[in-house]
């Protein structure tokens, strides 16, 4: 299943981007890329993603990588979905 359009408008709620988000595609770059997307950013959203899907992440498992393109969050976030 795809869950883009519900993690747009996590990082659009987040960040206050007013909407900007949902013009976000699959290849946007997010760390460094998207402004206020920080570490306090991250956690917040880390947070809205485990409420939103009912998952619960391991801090061990969270890297910069995750957080690289809207795609690689995508990946991370399905891959703790249960089948």
């Amino acid at each position: 299943m795809d869950h883009t359009t519900t993690l747009l408008n996590l990082l659009d709620e987040v960040l206050s981007i007013e909407a900007r988000g949902l013009r976000l595609t699959k290849d946007s770059q997010l760390l460094d890329a998207v402004p206020g997307f920080d570490s306090m950013a991250v956690v917040a959203l880390i947070e809205r993603i485990e409420n939103e899907f009912d998952i619960a992440f391991l801090d061990t498992e969270i890297d910069g990588s995750v957080f690289s393109t809207v795609s690689s969050l995508q990946t991370f976030v399905e891959k703790h979905l249960p089948d």
